[in-house]
């Protein structure tokens, strides 16, 4: 069935991050938001069906995940990417940046390198240094004359690993901001460096379903089965479906050891029960939402179609970073020549957008903004025209 991406039910007054916030996190109303990673479209319908339906039983207790639900996470991931997760892989958690940051505690001591892959989503940073963590950064190589336009500098990959003892890589696959698929192929050396130097890896796959221009994920645990033991991989349904308010993840791990102490470390922070909401709407995605998802991804896809255009045709100075995944896109803008805190007070104050500032994810992130294309077209159409007046 045809869903409506282009009129969608307005998000104010649902207490959302991204259009009710505005003067608490110093915007002003009239810009536009296209920011923070959720959608604009409502989710799936067979979603607010099945949590009605749970609703009116009336019971909000005490509650975890049962053999139906796993059975439909594992089905998903079978079906949609070839992946074999084994049911008692699975723990939950409250979100895949909770899990991360868990992950950090429990399989490194304070003072221990932890590896990032700028730029980057800014949580990755913070996992390692609010938990007194080292950070090391392997920088992606960004060629803006070649297809793909960023890829992995694998020989300072194992240098930043040897120098500095890394413990633990946490990578992004998809990547957030810079929209690389990682091929099976990069995957695979990335897991065989990881291997020679005993380095756990933990694969934030969060955007897994949400691939563009017909690119293919490869979990990690795919692309390297023979480092099961020292990996971690992190899903949930918030980015696909737009349930991030629910607060639930699946992470998958394999080796029984190092899932044992995830466990331990999240009974240290008092978590042991699962928001029952969120396991109803998961599993209801998962199940009914398949249709949904391939059409808002062609959609989004439009809307990034839309972007390239008019930035080919009426903004040739600034470059899409041609996205293989998410719905974000990364533009760089450095050919406006302003330093990285004057081009975001330029976006917010002159193109009156509210984008995430590109210095955020470090790296070279400095010159780009990052776009939200979760959203209606003429979302995309107002924010080009905005920046359009803006630049002349």
């Amino acid at each position: 069935m045809p869903f409506d991406f282009d009129n969608v039910p307005s998000r104010k007054g649902t207490y959302s991050f991204k259009f009710d916030f505005a003067e608490k996190l110093g915007h002003n109303p009239d810009e536009l938001p296209m920011w923070v990673a959720d959608m604009d479209f409502p989710s799936p319908p067979g979603v607010a069906e099945a949590i009605c339906s749970y609703a009116q039983q009336g019971f909000f207790g005490y509650s975890d995940a049962m053999d139906d639900y796993v059975d439909v996470v594992k089905g998903w991931f079978s079906r949609r990417h070839g992946v074999s997760f084994e049911s008692d892989w699975l723990v939950r958690t409250p979100g895949v940046v909770f899990a991360i940051d868990n992950a950090v505690c429990a399989f490194t001591n304070k003072g221990d390198a932890v590896l990032i892959q700028s730029p980057v989503y800014r949580p990755f940073f913070l996992a390692a240094k609010l938990n007194g963590r080292k950070l090391v950064e392997n920088e992606l190589v960004y060629n803006p004359d070649s297809t793909p336009e960023y890829s992995i500098d694998f020989e300072d990959f194992e240098r930043k690993i040897v120098d500095f003892d890394v413990k633990l890589v946490v990578l992004c696959s998809p990547h957030n901001p810079v929209g690389r698929v990682w091929t099976t192929e990069e995957l695979a050396r990335m897991g065989e460096i990881c291997a020679a130097h005993n380095v756990i890896v933990i694969s934030d796959e969060i955007h897994c379903d949400l691939l563009l221009y017909g690119n293919r994920h490869a979990s990690f645990l795919n692309a390297c089965p023979g480092v099961a033991e020292k990996t971690v991989v992190c899903t949930a349904p918030s980015k696909t479906f737009s349930l991030a308010g629910l607060q639930t993840s699946n992470i998958w791990i394999p080796d029984e050891a190092l899932r044992d102490r995830f466990e331990e470390q999240l009974e240290s922070i008092g978590h042991f029960s699962t928001n029952v909401l969120g396991l109803i709407a998961c599993k209801a995605a998962y199940e009914t939402g398949g249709e949904w998802l391939d059409e808002a991804i062609a959609y989004i896809q439009g809307n990034v179609d839309y972007q390239r255009d008019f930035i080919t045709s009426e903004l040739p100075q600034l470059k899409l970073i041609d996205p293989q995944g998410t719905y974000l896109t990364w533009v760089d803008m450095s050919a406006l020549g302003m330093e990285p805190a004057e081009l975001d007070s330029f976006i917010q104050h002159e193109a009156k957008l509210w984008l995430d500032g590109g210095s955020m994810f470090g790296g070279n992130g400095g010159q780009f903004q990052r776009f939200n294309l979760a959203c209606p077209r003429s979302t995309v159409e107002e924010a080009m025209k905005r920046l359009k007046h803006a630049i002349g």
